[in-house]
């Protein structure tokens, strides 16, 4: 959504796994691109923010869900594994160029390592 959000419940809250794994959610984009830059805003989570994301791409198109949910589909890296702070507006400029992408997959950890 354009803007910032205006508490914590005008975004991504979301309940998350307690055990070991991580989450992750598609997001099928606009229009195929490449993707340049990222943000990932943790403005009013200052408890339960995610410690780690990572960020891969494809380019699939008029590839169905389920395929790309299998854990054996090819996604390219975009943003490695990086530590996130709470409460904080994270920019990223430098970010690998995985070419032109239909789909993001952002994946969520809730511990460092």
């Amino acid at each position: 959504m354009p803007g910032r959000a205006l508490n914590m419940s005008d975004g991504w809250e979301t309940k998350r796994r307690r055990g070991p794994g991580y989450d992750w959610t598609i997001i099928r984009l606009g229009k195929p691109g490449h993707i340049r830059s990222l943000e990932v805003d943790t403005s009013w989570f200052k408890g339960n923010f995610p410690k780690v994301v990572s960020l891969e791409s494809c380019n699939a198109a008029d590839v169905p869900l389920e395929t790309l949910q299998d854990p054996q589909f090819a996604w390219k890296p975009v943003l490695a594994r990086t530590k996130l702070q709470a409460h904080t507006r994270h920019l990223f400029d430098e970010i690998m160029d995985a070419g032109t992408a239909s789909h993001v997959r952002f994946k969520f950890f809730q511990t460092v390592a």
